[in-house]
């Protein structure tokens, strides 16, 4: 899978970007959108306009941790891995006997974002499983990444030339832009637009960047670690309208 989301939709953390990295443009004449369908057989990009693009293939994917794809009312999910409990998890969100795991997770988002009665954390706990999905909300132009707690799918993400957020689950693809301005997803974590990246597992915690070294000696983006020192402001109040509450997750 590949998303690109500008910097005015989703700002990469400053600690992904390497001073030293020689990186281009990713959205530039569609540059890394061309490569992605270049080496990935079958492939199906979806344009964003301003805001992006997502691609994806079913190409050489493993069995057990399949890709799906799905769009409703602007809403624009690439899903790849495999949950367990789907079958509460659709009694939960009223959702049909045939609703897969990509289904699952826009309407989790959307009730999230339509003021749901839990937070995003508490969502992304209730699933049960290996995943990573990416998701472009249309009507409010924001982003919604994740994946599961132990990393059991290859994820990736960088920082390109111009700041823009880039995500894969391609080594090769995601260096292809970022060269060393990129590292893992981290583990058990989500990142939005308007909130940045947090843990889902210790939401209460503080993040930390630690500079990643890669197999060559240099250092390749940062991962984040949960720290046990410092502790985010208790409570988040949900005040205002759905829309507005939306921004605050």
């Amino acid at each position: 899978m590949l998303a690109v989301f500008d910097k005015s939709v989703a700002k990469s953390p400053e600690a992904l970007q390497n001073g030293q990295s020689e990186s281009v443009s990713a959205l530039k004449d569609g540059f890394l959108a061309h490569h992605f369908s270049s080496v990935k057989p079958g492939s199906v990009t979806v344009n964003l306009g301003h805001a992006g693009v997502l691609a994806y293939s079913m190409d050489r994917q493993n069995p057990l941790l399949p890709r799906l794809f799905a769009v409703t009312d602007d809403i624009f999910c690439v899903f790849q891995g495999h949950i367990e409990n789907v079958a509460h998890l659709k009694q939960q969100y009223g959702l049909g006997k045939n609703a897969n795991e990509v289904i699952i997770v826009l309407e989790a988002y959307r009730t999230l974002r339509d003021r749901g009665p839990y937070p995003a954390d508490q969502v992304l706990r209730d699933f049960h499983g290996k995943f990573a999905f990416v998701l472009y909300d249309g009507s409010s132009k924001s982003a919604f990444v994740a994946a599961d707690a132990d990393g059991s799918v290859p994820f990736f993400w960088g920082t390109d030339s111009e700041g823009d957020l880039v995500i894969s689950d391609d080594v090769d693809v995601i260096s292809k832009s970022c060269k060393k301005s990129f590292a893992p997803f981290p583990k058990g974590c989500f990142f939005t637009s308007s909130g940045g990246l947090r843990s889902f597992e210790h939401p209460m915690n503080e993040l930390k960047p630690i500079p990643r070294v890669d197999s060559s000696g240099e250092v390749c983006g940062a991962t984040f670690k949960v720290d046990a020192e410092a502790r985010k402001e208790t409570g988040m109040p949900r005040v205002g309208s759905a829309a507005n509450w939306s921004q605050h997750y």
